[in-house]
């Protein structure tokens, strides 16, 4: 039992914010390259219909830093700042899609329609607080210049 507590209780996991850096980084790409290739729907027509200003500026715009800071993300690369821009996008994507889902339909399928959106709030302000760990570029420079 106390091998079994030492090694999922005391112990810190350096493969934990690997695989949350994986879920976070390959949401936030898919998503972003997906407002570049389905603009209509994902991108700028999706802005317009939530009513977001300046649609066809704003999509290209939001579509590049989920791209780019996925991959920043992924590879473990100045993780902190790149989960900025990212708390901020889902946080709109909160207030300006799934809020108003609560008074039209009720807690539960606001719940059910935010779980993603959730998910990925979160998950960009754990790797805010605790940085990209062991296994990522971010470490291996931190090593490096200590050297």
């Amino acid at each position: 039992m106390s091998q079994l507590k030492s090694k999922f209780v005391e112990k810190s996991n350096a493969y934990a914010p690997l695989l949350i850096r994986f879920m976070v980084g390959l949401v936030f790409l898919s998503e972003g390259v997906q407002k570049f290739l389905f603009p209509a729907i994902r991108g700028a027509g999706r802005f317009t219909e939530i009513g977001l200003p300046a649609p066809e500026f704003l999509g290209p715009l939001v579509a590049s830093f989920e791209v780019v800071c996925g991959v920043l993300v992924l590879l473990g690369l100045c993780t902190r700042y790149a989960s900025i821009p990212l708390v901020i996008i889902m946080l709109v994507a909160i207030v300006s899609t799934k809020i108003p889902i609560l008074p039209a339909d009720g807690f539960w399928s606001m719940a059910h329609a935010a779980r993603t959106d959730w998910s990925m709030l979160l998950g960009s302000l754990y790797l805010l607080l605790t940085g990209a760990g062991k296994i990522s570029l971010d470490a291996f420079i931190q090593m490096k210049t200590k050297r």
